[in-house]
């Protein structure tokens, strides 16, 4: 491999790639090796219009723009130097020539780029003494995005990401010189299925989502990491938590899983952590303590079991790998099978959407659950988690105990319900549909009683008078069970996992 010097340090780099694409593979852009810039990103082509990346080259007369000059065995490269700076300070000039002082009202503010590197890079004080170029500001370019023409400074990002990831197109930069600027093709709006990354590249504030726009500074967010549950290609995410309270997704980069994009979908399915959630037990009709809901549970499958009734498990797609394998427990304890599975699914594509709607069915099956879509009676006993089923398919079932996060038809047929924590609220396993086992870790706090799947399973099999179980769920240790009783899981478990997940052989 080439060998490479960057301000004295030396490393090695892979032949053939450009000079900021290599030392961002080794993770050290931005980092160690201080190389601002606006138009590169690493998964987009090439553009090298915004010559903020200017680096000395030992034996080359002029700068190189290091977005676009490969690497070669020996290179001697400088990022500080005097001349470097200068350069560095004119673009910023430029790029701010136009641009309006609005920081205090902008959405960027905070995280932009622009304001980091003026204050890095750029001159104290302005020369120019002419008005600023007049653009449009707050026009939608579609269902999703807003544009602040004004705010643009023309990287050109927005308009390679349409072109080569979504392969939709929809924008372009008009006029020439002075005068280009940034605008969807007439007759076409901005909406594709991916159309909200296009603020996340944006390195200023000209691209903003309509959904987040004025609701928060971003100075009062906390990211915390989790993984999408919409469909089984399990995207990264950050979750922006404020005040015990989901404000937006981010994409989270993973290049083995959704590289730096997410679907505009998962990306809003975070209002699902807060709207139409099961929110209270019930027994029948009528409200209930979860104590008694847990009891009333215990007690129809004992009896079940000890008059010889048919019990069946209904295992969620949805939930945890942890959450499952207490399920296969309890059902093995009551000799009622290894469980049902139904995968709810819809459309797909080529880029990162699958046909599976939910984020766990291949963990499900590693561990048995046997897929089936039709009625579950007639039966004494059904334990259900989640509402893929509609209620028509319990009918001959006597009793169905639901656990479950969200409120459905099913809660009307239930005779005993017991909500739980989503994923957002939990710790856990997904396992996506390339048999990567991926954690999430809880972003909020539930803001009603509630528990997690594997522990109220435990507190029903306790109930039920079940030998095994203790009441008590440690995620991490029924984590470590698994990896050692399940051969699938060996290896992987949730304590030892890292924030990109493990492929399971």
């Amino acid at each position: 491999m080439p060998k490479i010097t960057v301000d004295g340090t030396e490393y090695e780099v892979p032949e053939g790639k450009m000079m900021l694409q290599a030392l961002d593979d080794l993770g050290l852009l931005l980092t160690e090796i201080d190389i601002p810039h606006y138009c590169w990103h690493p998964k987009l082509s090439i553009d090298g219009s915004c010559r903020m990346c200017q680096v000395e080259v030992e034996g080359t007369p002029k700068l190189q723009i290091a977005c676009n000059t490969p690497v070669r065995d020996g290179m001697v490269i400088r990022t500080n130097t005097e001349q470097v700076r200068t350069a560095q300070r004119g673009v910023m000039e430029l790029l701010l020539i136009n641009h309006p002082l609005d920081c205090p009202i902008c959405d960027q503010a905070g995280e932009c780029k622009l304001q980091d590197f003026a204050v890095r890079y750029g001159l104290e004080h302005a020369r120019t003494r002419d008005p600023r170029r007049p653009a449009k500001k707050g026009t939608p370019l579609g269902p999703t995005i807003m544009l602040d023409q004004e705010r643009c400074i023309l990287c050109r990002r927005c308009v390679r990401f349409c072109r080569e990831i979504p392969k939709t197109g929809e924008i372009g930069v008009f006029a020439r010189g002075d005068h280009s600027l940034l605008e969807v093709f007439s007759g076409m709006e901005l909406d594709n299925p991916y159309s909200m990354n296009v603020a996340d590249i944006c390195p200023v504030g000209a691209l903003t989502t309509r959904d987040f726009r004025f609701k928060i500074r971003v100075w009062f967010l906390e990211d915390r990491e989790t993984v999408c549950n919409q469909c089984a290609n399990g995207c990264n995410l950050y979750a922006s938590v404020a005040y015990n309270k989901v404000y937006r997704y981010l994409p989270r980069r993973n290049d083995g899983v959704n590289e730096t994009w997410i679907c505009d979908y998962g990306r809003m399915s975070y209002r699902t952590i807060r709207e139409n959630r099961l929110d209270e037990p019930r027994l029948g009709r009528s409200t209930a303590t979860y104590s008694a809901a847990i009891r009333r549970a215990g007690e129809g499958l004992r009896q079940a079991r000890d008059s010889g009734g048919r019990i069946v498990g209904v295992g969620s797609a949805f939930a945890a790998n942890e959450d499952l394998f207490v399920l296969r427990q309890l059902l093995d304890g009551l000799s009622a099978g290894p469980g049902l599975l139904v995968v709810p699914t819809g459309k797909a594509d080529e880029l990162l959407i699958k046909e599976e709607k939910a984020p766990n069915a291949a963990g499900a099956r590693l561990l048995g659950f046997e897929e089936s879509s039709g009625p579950v009676g007639p039966a004494a006993v059904a334990l259900v988690l989640g509402h893929a089923l509609p209620a028509e398919a319990f009918e001959g079932v006597e009793t169905l105990i639901l656990i479950d996060t969200h409120r459905s038809p099913l809660v009307e047929r239930a005779d005993v319900v017991l909500p739980a924590r989503y994923f957002a609220e939990k710790v856990g396993t997904f396992v996506n549909h390339a048999r990567r086992i991926q954690r999430f870790l809880p972003v909020v706090e539930p803001v009603f009683e509630c528990e997690p799947e594997g522990q109220v399973l435990q507190r029903i099999a306790v109930a039920a008078g079940l030998d095994g179980f203790s009441g008590t769920y440690d995620p991490f240790e029924i984590s470590k069970r698994l990896a050692e009783e399940a051969t699938a899981f060996a290896g992987a478990e949730l304590g030892t996992l890292d924030d990109q997940g493990q492929e399971i052989p």
